[in-house]
């Protein structure tokens, strides 16, 4: 059976000379692992479309053991991508991370979106690499059915006044005060709970457009990657790099 569809190319993984298996996420069948034959020649048609980040057009033939690209023909390229080592760093974990996480549709068809632009933002240098990594984070984990319940303390019912602590276990959020009666320390300020609610509650022409302090920026980033990594069960290898490059 041949398909078509269009797919952001989350991974590359060379076969002998010139092959390569690609993992590709899809808006309607997920992600999607394919041999690629000659696509790592130049002269290949396929060449060009089937690039590590690369947004194609696939015609893929979706064999019992395995599936074959037939055709590919690029829609987008994320020139700027390359241009520091952080915007690399974190388009790589991203990307490792959403194969892991491995979304079936429809959620495939959000995350899809949502690593188009968070890919965007980096490679324009619109948002800052640690904003854009505690943003795309926290919000892949809520399209997989994982939100927090971030709209008061779980144990006063406060909104807000002081920090707050979000638990990464049990994806509750507890106000200082009932923080500290479970020796807790508090992890997000007023800024951060701020943004942590906007991530998870904003529609998607909105999501991005919000502007934070540094400080405010790194309890986000802490408190997001955290969650993330507790959901997802598994710490991607390119996360330990890319701790390195954003301190």
């Amino acid at each position: 059976m041949q398909i078509a569809t269009t797919g952001l190319v989350l991974r590359q993984v060379k076969v002998g000379e010139a092959d390569q298996i690609l993992t590709i996420l899809t808006p309607d069948r997920g992600v999607v692992s394919a041999s690629a034959k000659g696509s790592l020649r130049l002269k290949n048609k396929l060449f060009s479309a089937c690039g590590l980040f690369c947004y194609s057009e696939f015609c893929i033939t979706m064999g019992r053991s395995a599936n074959f690209v037939d055709e590919a023909a690029v829609k987008k390229v994320f020139h700027g991508l390359g241009r520091t080592v952080e915007g690399t760093a974190l388009a790589v974990y991203l990307a490792e991370a959403v194969a892991t996480l491995s979304p079936e549709p429809p959620e495939s068809a959000e995350v899809l979106r949502l690593m188009l632009n968070t890919l965007y933002m980096i490679s324009e240098a619109k948002r800052p690499p640690r904003l854009l990594k505690a943003i795309c984070e926290m919000r892949t984990i809520c399209l997989a059915g994982y939100m927090p319940r971030v709209l008061a303390c779980d144990g006063c019912g406060r909104y807000d006044g002081g920090d707050f602590y979000l638990d990464p276990a049990e994806g509750r959020l507890l106000c200082a005060d009932c923080a500290r009666t479970e020796n807790r320390a508090p992890n997000l300020d007023a800024g951060a709970l701020y943004a942590l609610r906007h991530i998870c509650l904003a529609d998607d022409a909105r999501l991005f457009h919000f502007t934070l302090s540094e400080a405010s920026t790194k309890r986000l980033g802490a408190v997001c990657e955290r969650y993330f990594v507790t959901k997802l069960d598994h710490t991607p290898k390119s996360l330990e790099f890319l701790r390195t490059v954003l301190e």
